[in-house]
């Protein structure tokens, strides 16, 4: 990325020595952050790679990071860029780039980053931008859901056979590349979508939060907005859904919904080593977004990290309970 090593060396204190390999040693600021005592004895040491990237280690607490060319920036090292003073938002840039550079440098096998850009239905603009008699009932459905206005770019337009629909726009890197439309009164079809393959709802949140440490994967897009995490859209994770999760470098918790086809997207969570969660929510309560409706969103939230489940035979025997439901 063009500009990290100029960026790094401009957050490194004035105080510090290069030795002829190439490492730079400096007061680590790392230590205190993680139960030692502050460094003063220029501990810490980082070594600028030709080709971009860069490496950290701390000779006192022993705490790495460090990034290449073709990667995502690891949580250490969002850590130290965020130690070191460098703000959130300049974090998020550098983040941004990265998954940029790493679509068209370095691509994950089989992983496509780079989607096409696509309009959304009709005159289709945010709730707010409509006059409210228009979109009452739009807003009063999210609300009924248990869902915040304030949650989500929720849109509308009055296109026909889209005017009973609430409008959920697909972002990849800021811009638009889909949609669904979720249809607020009885009828069928209940969503209308547009989605390109590979393509994992909410990415866009995951990344720009880098202070994240879990990312919850769930089937449906309001399940994703109800807990802020993402949705795969189906109950099956296909091999570019899952390079791009991991890609993230944070811990994954699959929650499945309740009912038998559920049981197929635990398969992921053993296929790819994530964890995932089956919180004893009530029988009334078929997936996240009842959850959150029924208990809000904290509690929802607690309740899938209390129960985060990591052992392989635990999470086949409720992969076999999931199989069993409605026989």
């Amino acid at each position: 990325m063009q500009g990290l090593h100029t960026a790094i060396l401009a957050l490194l204190p004035a105080r510090r020595k290069t030795t002829p390999s190439g490492w730079t040693g400096f007061n680590a600021p790392c230590c205190h952050h993680r139960g030692h005592g502050t460094d003063t004895r220029q501990r810490g040491g980082i070594l600028l790679a030709p080709e971009g990237g860069f490496t950290f280690h701390c000779f006192n607490c022993n705490f790495k990071a460090g990034w290449s060319p073709g990667k995502l920036l690891s949580q250490n090292t969002r850590s130290l860029f965020s130690w070191l003073g460098m703000s959130p938002q300049e974090i998020q840039k550098i983040n941004l780039a990265a998954m940029k550079q790493q679509s068209t440098e370095k691509p994950l096998p089989g992983q496509n980053f780079e989607l096409e850009e696509r309009a959304l239905p009709g005159d289709a603009r945010l709730l707010d931008q409509w006059p409210e008699s228009e979109v009452a009932s739009i807003k009063q459905y999210v609300l009924n859901r248990g869902l915040g206005l304030d949650w989500y770019p929720w849109h509308w337009t009055d296109q026909k056979g889209y005017a009973d629909r609430v409008l959920i726009p697909f972002y990849h890197l800021g811009k638009i590349v889909g949609y669904t439309a979720r249809k607020i009164t009885a009828g069928k079809p209940k969503y209308l979508t547009h989605s390109q393959p590979g393509y994992v709802f909410n990415m866009d949140r995951q990344v720009e939060d880098y202070d994240r440490q879990y990312i919850i994967v769930v089937e449906g897009q309001m399940d994703a907005i109800a807990v802020d995490g993402v949705a795969i859209m189906s109950n099956d994770v296909n091999s570019t859904q899952a390079a791009r999760i991991s890609a993230l470098n944070r811990q994954v918790i699959i929650v499945p919904d309740r009912d038998r086809a559920g049981a197929k997207l635990l398969t992921a969570a053993l296929t790819h080593e994530w964890s995932m969660s089956l919180p004893p929510w009530g029988d009334d309560v078929k997936d996240v977004a009842d959850a959150v409706k029924k208990y809000g969103r904290l509690y929802t939230l607690t309740t899938i990290l209390h129960y985060r489940e990591t052992n392989k035979i635990k999470i086949q025997l409720m992969k076999r309970q999931l199989e069993r439901l409605d026989d």
